[in-house]
């Protein structure tokens, strides 16, 4: 799971990946400049890999790690049928009693109430748009290549939910969902990659099956944040066991 890339001065262009180990338990990957690392090593959703890490000195996150990315390699694929058994050792319903038990990551089922596609602020694309800037202006020849070929997503994507706690809503932060308004808008058009994206993450989606890779935030520990969509059908009751 690949969170939407950030850009800040100490690190450059990053994206927070978190993972699943072979117990069920979290991982977050971070820094891995993903967009710089080898072709061989761009992992995706499913791919397992394994890689080099070391406990990080500035986020006590039990799950947290720094990782070698160099270090990282693909070494398998997790099959879809595998996909049910495996994601139902991770499955909660409630984030409350993940953060009670010390957890900072969680792979939630929640009933879906509503998706909403917002329009960021000029503020906020302004700023954005800026750190892109500073990196660019960087001696990196590298770097300024990677940040050229990437440009903030102007529109922040919503989803309103229900748990065992209660309502909540939250932005999604997901880099496959804003890759998708990407490539659709460059082949079809904003509007109706709108609309078509509010009927497939909006519509679709729920009604097959989803769930939500949710992450605190790192200054705001109780506060939840959507990490990642995961289109899965309904997981059987019984994989949760």
């Amino acid at each position: 799971m690949k969170a939407a890339p950030q850009v800040g001065r100490r690190h450059g262009e990053t994206v927070c990946c978190a993972g699943i180990d072979l117990y069920g338990n979290w991982l977050r990957l971070y820094p891995v400049s993903f967009r710089t690392l080898e072709q061989s090593k761009k992992f995706g959703r499913w791919d397992q890999i394994k890689f080099n890490w070391r406990l990080p000195n500035d986020d006590r996150r039990v799950e947290s790690r720094r990782v070698d990315q160099q270090s990282i390699e693909i070494v398998g694929r997790l099959r879809k049928s595998e996909r049910d058994a495996f994601l139902g050792k991770a499955v909660v319903t409630s984030l409350n009693r993940e953060r009670e038990a010390g957890k900072s990551f969680a792979l939630l089922k929640p009933e879906i109430l509503a998706f909403k596609i917002v329009k960021k602020d000029a503020d906020e694309i302004k700023v954005e748009n800026e750190m892109f800037k500073a990196i660019r202006a960087q001696d990196d020849l590298f770097a300024k290549q990677v940040t050229n070929n990437y440009s903030p997503c102007p529109y922040n994507f919503k989803y309103r939910y229900r748990t065992d706690d209660g309502i909540r809503e939250g932005t999604c932060q997901d880099w496959e969902i804003e890759a998708t308004y990407h490539n659709w808008s460059r082949d079809y058009g904003e509007q109706k990659t709108l609309d078509d994206m509010s009927r497939v993450f909006g519509q679709e989606y729920p009604a097959k099956g989803m769930l939500l890779a949710m992450g605190t935030h790192s200054l705001h520990q109780d506060t939840w944040l959507i990490n990642g969509v995961v289109r899965q059908d309904d997981i059987l009751q019984g994989a949760l066991l």
